[in-house]
């Protein structure tokens, strides 16, 4: 709890946590990170990307690995504990096997992703891609807010743009992944228990969108001459929260709005805005995404404007391993004294893109009112430990 505060001092604005791939929070993040792992017996090293692992070596040097891990970076004025919970546990858990001096079966690597949320450049899983093979070079030239490039973030972090491809581990090397991570909702909270076990991580569709129309006089223009961009935006919204509202299990959010020219005075000539549309089941989710666009193209249609779509992010459900799940379940019980909630995530995860490339499991930790990626974000001490606990319990009776 207390490294987690420390991590908090780590932002890029003063006054908030910001932390995000490649800024000066983030590598101040990383060498305090590194610390902490060598102190906990491993060796340290940062790949292409600047994920950072931290090794225990097991019994068997050569065979594959047990990673732990979740991510470091945050979104803008976040809370301290999604992302970073998962990496201090971990080490939490190596600090106890190494001061008990049994070596485990097979080597443990503790692995901070660089970037998860993709808060930087539009990157979601960017660090976690790179470890698993997946990551598109199309995405370097993907640009931040001050026209720098992935591809130049990268370098200036010290990372190598060149060895991103060969920055992938074969599947062979990792015999599995588990990641703690806080709920992100309300429910492990409402059930009154501690502990929960991720079923499953839904799929995610995000889209950014643009209607062009015509600015114009706020005072001249009548009605039925108009070509709101922004009354076409504020349908389009409110038909993406009706089609999440007539399927089962789907969410449906418009999470960014950006007006121009944005004056009190004068008719929206554009209106940009992005869609992120998530179920467990990727057929329910293309299908509502579907009907979504088609609800655009009908709304532009009607008012005059001109619609672009583009698909930022496309990222498949994922089940977790059963096997995995049925150790981790076992873990967590034991742990806590209780069955642990099975639930699945509606929240995208490095062990969603992970799963790819080894089997994966998650533990939710209950967080206070399912605040996440927000300032009040909290959990109790209590809670971590038994989450330290569980994990501690997972590793000892993992066997490859």
């Amino acid at each position: 709890m207390e490294r987690a505060d420390l991590l908090a001092r780590c932002s890029d604005e003063p006054g908030q946590i910001t932390r995000l791939f490649g800024t000066p929070a983030h590598a101040s993040a990383l060498r305090t990170v590194s610390g902490w792992m060598k102190a906990a017996g491993m060796t340290v090293r940062r790949d292409a990307i600047g994920n950072l692992i931290g090794r225990y070596d097991g019994g068997d040097h050569g065979g594959s690995a047990l990673l732990l891990g979740s991510h470091l970076d945050t979104v803008r004025d976040a809370g301290r504990y999604d992302g970073v919970l998962g990496v201090l546990v971990a080490i939490a858990v190596v600090a106890t096997v190494d001061a008990a001096g049994r070596r485990p079966r097979l080597p443990l690597e503790v692995v901070a992703f660089a970037d998860e949320e993709g808060a930087r450049f539009g990157t979601a899983f960017l660090g976690s891609s790179v470890l698993a093979g997946r990551f598109d070079r199309a995405d370097l030239s993907r640009v931040d807010a001050d026209g720098i490039s992935l591809e130049e973030a990268i370098r200036e972090f010290k990372g190598d743009p060149a060895a991103l491809g060969p920055a992938a581990r074969a599947p062979a090397s990792i015999a599995g992944y588990a990641e703690v991570h806080i709920e992100q909702g309300p429910l492990l909270e409402a059930r009154g228990l501690p502990l929960g076990i991720v079923s499953g991580i839904s799929g995610q569709t995000r889209v950014a969108l643009r209607f062009t129309g015509v600015a114009g006089h706020a005072g001249t223009v009548p009605m039925e001459l108009r070509h709101d961009a922004l009354g076409a935006a504020a349908e389009l919204t409110l038909a993406a929260e009706a089609v999440a509202r007539e399927t089962a299990g789907l969410v449906a959010t418009v999470g960014q709005l950006s007006v121009t020219p944005g004056a009190p005075n004068v008719i929206p000539g554009a209106a940009e805005l992005t869609l992120d549309v998530r179920h467990p089941e990727d057929a329910e989710r293309t299908a509502a995404v579907t009907r979504v666009r088609g609800c655009a193209e009908r709304v532009a249609a009607t008012r005059g404007v001109e619609l672009s779509w583009e698909a930022l992010h496309d990222e498949d459900a994922v089940r977790c391993d059963p096997r995995l799940t049925e150790l981790m379940t076992n873990a967590a019980r034991a742990a806590a004294g209780t069955e642990p909630l099975s639930l699945p995530s509606g929240a995208g995860h490095d062990a969603a893109v992970m799963a790819a490339v080894a089997p994966v499991t998650m533990l939710f930790v209950r967080c206070a009112d399912g605040v996440s990626h927000h300032p009040d974000e909290s959990v109790a001490e209590a809670d971590v430990a038994l989450a330290v606990d569980a994990l501690a319990r997972f590793v000892e009776d993992f066997e490859p």
